[in-house]
């Protein structure tokens, strides 16, 4: 494989974990925010998917971040008799986010971000010392 396919198909990886940051960062940022009237819903969780691809002018597949799916599982629940959108019972429904799922879900973002950063920099040493091999 040449080495400036590798690159841009570590990019690829870079660019798909860099939007799965920033929706982990968004269900983060919403994970306290309660529902915005009585009766509305409140922020749903959503998660990121993931589609291989192949590139024709690279010859090689690729990764994109495909649709921003919506988590279905079921809102929890704040017993909260004073908040205007509670229901009769006290309880306000709160988004379906976890902080400890969104946190392994960002390192592992992390991480992945960090292998394709990794793999950009020892491709990019590698034609470096492929060129001062050449001039020497």
């Amino acid at each position: 494989m040449d080495l400036l396919k590798s690159i841009a198909v570590a990019t690829s990886g870079l660019r798909s974990q860099s939007g799965r940051m920033r929706v982990i960062a968004e269900n983060m940022a919403n994970a306290d925010s309660g529902p915005e009237r009585a009766g509305a819903d409140p922020y749903r969780r959503k998660i990121p998917t993931f589609q291989r691809r192949f590139d024709r002018e690279l010859e090689a597949q690729v990764v994109d971040m495909g649709r921003v799916q919506r988590d279905n599982s079921a809102f929890r629940t704040k017993f909260e008799p004073g908040n205007p959108t509670a229901d009769a019972s006290g309880n306000v429904r709160m988004p379906n986010v976890n902080s400890l799922i969104e946190t392994m879900d960002m390192r592992e973002a992390q991480r992945s971000y960090e292998a394709n950063l990794n793999l950009i920099s020892s491709t990019r040493r590698m034609i470096q010392r492929t060129i001062d091999i050449l001039r020497a």
